[in-house]
């Protein structure tokens, strides 16, 4: 039986771990943290429960998969998911806003025009269909097989994103910034489009084209609820893993990983003590533990910046009609704009009562450095300059989340005047909780840009060693997370000349 460790017991790691056990490896989980789920967590007080980390989940065929794989209990059978709809709220700067449908191409275009006027729907819709296309395109290469060899990531540095070819944009690739402008032509439009990069803390003006392919897949494949908040999908896949036969140890950090004749051969612990191994799967960048350095490239213009939220406790029952996703853009019309995206589930779960109810705020924000300069006033990635802040300096954290509550006020949602206690989670605590340095939250790969939006091989060049989770291919959030682990398990278990089940 062949020995494996995996380091973390993020969702990736965990969902390697669990094909891993019932492919007959003998697995051991190492966890620096006293618990699993990575920055899947989930905070209680007086009654609320809040996701500390995504509170929605796409393309849930990748965890449907893994529960089918590795036992009888399909995923639905282990928590409750449930499909949005109305799939989110948008409500652009100068104060129009739009409902758009879970799953319905349709009811889209009709939401449109009557919000933005006629044509908008069709011009989205186009340009969605442009999306599908990179998605047919990049579907098998950026997210069914692992990433080939550094020399061979010339389909996927290219775009595949079939822009019309107008004026400037002949000699070149258009950026998603371009394109939003270009082919809908209305600011609203635009910062619709551009929204979908910027949840991820990318700059749409640096962002691929090919990143249309975001709106597409939502649309598609839908936005879903885990009941009880995301905590409890991280609960079943731990639990799934241990009815494997996985073992964890928490609170064990791995100071190093042992490398001898070009082949991992085991870990070694913060106490001294050594773990053997035949395969050894890391959930963060392995590099620094045995002596390499992380490259430059892993901080540039396709890697994601932190995330601040705000968690509130609000008096009151939720109103009728209440959208589950509000996505506000701030900003000025026809300028780059920022998001304030505000999740109120209206799961009793959550909540003490009916006469109270829990929402989340989420903004996309530079990423942790302890003694940097403060956030001067920003509370978006959309300045694309890349530069961290000190989240623990005095006031900064209060002065973002009051920005963004004023935001979300501003918009219409009424929450200010509520509250009756609020908790501001910044990088600085996604860092000391996951060890993810500067508190980033990878984004998802995307082709073009001649391969900087891809992440890390789940091959290192390495024999023995494998990565996984967000800051390994296919990049970051649930899904892809669970496709990394995935393509790991398939690597071990097939042979590093396996390219993917067909």
């Amino acid at each position: 039986m062949a020995r494996t460790v995996v380091i973390g017991a993020g969702m990736g790691a965990m969902a390697a771990a669990a094909r891993l056990a019932v492919a007959g490896h003998r697995v051991t989980v190492y966890e620096r943290a006293g618990t699993h789920g990575g920055a899947v967590r989930r905070l209680e007080r007086d009654g609320f429960g809040f996701d500390t980390g995504p509170g929605l989940l796409y393309l849930p065929a990748v965890w449907r998969d893994l529960f089918v794989k590795t036992g009888r209990e399909p995923l639905e059978e282990c928590v409750a998911l449930t499909e949005v709809d109305p799939a989110v709220r948008h409500v652009f700067a100068d104060g129009t806003s739009v409902r758009l449908p879970g799953g319905s191409r349709a009811g889209t275009v009709d939401a449109l025009d009557a919000a933005i006027g006629a044509g908008a729907g069709e011009r989205w819709s186009e340009l969605l269909g442009r999306g599908r296309r990179t998605w047919e395109a990049t579907r098998r290469p950026l997210l069914e097989e692992p990433l080939a060899a550094a020399g061979d990531l010339a389909p996927l540095g290219r775009d595949p994103y079939p822009a019309p070819r107008r004026g400037l944009l002949r000699r070149r690739t258009p950026s998603l910034s371009e394109v939003a402008r270009s082919e809908l032509r209305d600011p609203r439009l635009a910062a619709l489009l551009e929204s979908h990069a910027l949840a991820h803390g990318l700059d749409p003006r640096r962002t691929p084209a090919s990143a249309a392919v975001l709106p597409y897949l939502e649309q598609t494949f839908g936005t879903w609820y885990v009941g009880g908040g995301m905590r409890a999908l991280a609960d079943a896949v731990y639990e799934r893993c241990l009815a494997r036969g996985v073992e964890f140890r928490f609170g064990t950090a791995v100071s190093g990983i042992t490398v001898e004749g070009g082949r991992a051969t085991g870990v070694e612990l913060a106490g001294g003590a050594r773990a053997e191994a035949d395969a050894v799967v890391c959930g963060i960048d392995p590099r620094p533990m045995y002596g390499g350095r992380a490259s430059a490239a892993d901080g540039g213009p396709g890697y994601a910046a932190g995330r601040l939220t705000v968690l509130l406790a609000l008096r009151g029952a939720r109103p009728e009609g209440t959208v589950h996703r509000t996505v506000v853009h701030t900003g000025e019309p026809g300028g780059t704009t920022r998001t304030v995206t505000v999740l109120r589930p209206g799961d009793p779960a959550l909540v003490p009562d009916a006469e109270h109810e829990s929402a989340v705020l989420s903004v996309p924000v530079p990423p942790h450095r302890a003694g940097a300069a403060g956030p001067a006033d920003r509370t978006g990635a959309g300045d694309g300059d890349g530069g961290a802040v000190d989240w623990t300096a005095p006031g900064a954290a209060e002065r973002a989340a009051d920005e963004a509550l004023a935001a979300a006020d501003a918009a219409g949602l009424g929450l200010g005047g509520r509250v009756l206690w609020r908790e501001v989670r910044t990088p600085a605590d996604t860092e000391r909780e996951t060890g993810a340095p500067g508190g980033a939250v990878p984004a998802p790969a995307l082709a073009g840009a001649d391969g900087a939006f891809l992440r890390a091989a789940n091959s290192t060049g390495t024999a023995g060693l494998y990565r996984v989770g967000g800051s390994a291919h296919p990049g970051g959030g649930l899904a892809h997370a669970g496709m990394s682990g995935a393509l790991a398990a398939g690597l071990i278990v097939e042979g590093d000349d396996w390219r993917g089940s067909r």
